[in-house]
């Protein structure tokens, strides 16, 4: 396979590419473009953020864990990039020159990569779009003062310019060879059919979507990947559909994706989803992924569990449904067969009770030391149905069935919820680790129920809403 893709406006034909090779590495090794800094080489601090472009859009993506066959068909721009053909100045460039956004510099480059997608794409909360940039020395300040002040000024015609490739005649797809005789390095699926073909064909094959959990076995682990099965080429993965009864999301679904698509419908899970790593991290993570990984603190589960969620596997052409909640066995242990692939997740459409709250140190980017998730309906005063699931609570998301039970039938009081504090220590024994204490955690859970019952009677009670 010949990998062929745009870098800062040149076409570049690469051929058989080690399919675990990162973006990061090639650049600063290969092709000798340094600007892009290597950090935490883990997807937190942003200083390797480049722009990728395709035909839905330009987007920041960490280029420490984005590997090169995840660029088939698309354009890159790296910091060098940003700046015009005869050396002018990008208008985020000049900005921060002119509010002395940079001191070390390090963190610059992922900086100006960040703004200058950002004033690509017409986007203005800046505190969300560098929330995955981490600068350590110059402070914020004068960075978003920079980023407000380069707003208004007209987006440079070499930034538009990727715009105007013709994508499907960029040649992408097919097995990566290292020679004729020889098998495939990695494999490229067009859609979600042949994926599942070559996967179940391929067992021991590893699926690579957003690599941003995968790209951290490369980096990290220095794991050696067998046989890597790209889905990027998939777009039916992609696809999100909405009818009369439900939300049917496909595996390939991206973080950034189904946060605007779930926002009309159960608007707290989606600001949830804000706080979910950083907009890179948004932009690349897949839905499939971070359910089929089976973290007990990946975020999405407890939001999907509360809503009743339908978990869509398929094995070739043998499909099976099973409830999110039984997909989590144990630690480690998920009830997917050698060969089986997450196609798609559904929910039931309902009328929007649900309510998540991520506990961490940090506001942004951080691990979740627990997340709760709380889908309560009441009539005339009496809980009727309860659906309460968490994460980082137990080796896997799970549901608070002993709280739910406990609720079920009775009236939606304070004196309800508190009698039900003892129900709590029957679903969760939780570990004490770095993040947070056991006793810390089931306190947190039990106050969650409170919240939740006094956000529903119309109290304010967020933090970040405290007005003076």
């Amino acid at each position: 396979m010949t990998l062929t893709f745009l870098l800062n406006g040149e076409s570049v034909a690469l051929r058989d590419v080690t399919p675990t090779t990162t973006l990061l590495d090639w650049l600063r090794e290969t092709r000798g473009l340094t600007g892009t800094k290597e950090g935490c080489n883990e997807g937190d601090c942003g200083a390797c953020t480049v722009i990728v472009s395709d035909e839905t859009g330009a987007r920041p993506l960490n280029a420490c864990i984005l590997l090169l066959p995840q660029l088939a068909g698309r354009a890159v721009r790296t910091v060098e990039g940003v700046s015009g053909p005869e050396g002018q100045l990008h208008p985020v460039q000049e900005a921060m020159i002119a509010h002395h956004g940079s001191q070390c510099g390090f963190c610059t480059p992922g900086f100006i990569t960040s703004m200058a997608c950002a004033h690509l794409n017409g986007e203005r909360d800046h505190d969300r779009v560098l929330a995955g940039n981490l600068c350590r020395c110059t402070g914020y300040a004068p960075i978003l003062r920079a980023a407000r002040a380069a707003e208004t000024a007209p987006i440079p015609a070499w930034i538009t310019e990727d715009r105007a490739v013709i994508w499907p005649e960029i040649p992408s797809g097919g097995p990566a060879g290292r020679g004729a005789d020889s098998p495939p390095s990695s494999l490229h699926p067009r859609c979600a059919d042949e994926a599942a073909r070559l996967y179940a064909a391929h067992p021991q094959a590893t699926l690579i979507a957003g690599a941003t959990d995968v790209g951290l076995w490369i980096t990290k682990q220095l794991r050696d990947l067998d046989l890597p099965i790209f889905l990027g080429g998939c777009a039916d993965l992609r696809k999100i559909d909405i009818s009369d009864t439900e939300i049917r999301l496909g595996a390939g679904v991206t973080i950034a994706a189904l946060m605007q698509a779930i926002a009309p419908f159960h608007p707290s899970y989606a600001a949830m989803l804000r706080r979910y790593g950083s907009e890179q991290v948004r932009a690349a993570a897949t839905l499939g992924g971070n359910i089929a990984n089976g973290s007990p603190i990946g975020d999405n589960a407890p939001a999907l569990i509360a809503l009743g969620a339908t978990l869509h596997l398929r094995h070739g052409e043998t499909r099976r449904e099973i409830p999110l909640e039984a997909f989590f066995l144990d630690y480690g242990q998920q009830g997917r067969a050698p060969g089986e692939m997450v196609e798609a997740i559904t929910l039931p459409r309902q009328p929007d009770r649900l309510r998540c709250y991520k506990i961490s140190k940090r506001f942004d980017q951080d691990i979740s030391a627990l997340l709760g998730c709380f889908n309560i309906t009441v009539n005339e005063g009496r809980i009727t149905a309860a659906r309460i699931a968490f994460g980082g609570m137990a080796g896997i998301p799970k549901r608070a069935q002993a709280v739910e039970a406990a609720l079920i039938g009775q009236p939606w009081t304070e004196e309800t919820i508190t009698a039900s504090h003892v129900a709590w220590a029957q679903d969760f024994a939780p570990l004490s680790d770095m993040r947070a204490s056991a006793d810390y955690r089931l306190d947190v859970a039990r106050n969650l129920l409170m919240r939740y019952f006094l956000e529903d009677q119309g109290i304010a009670t967020s933090v970040l809403e405290v007005q003076p």
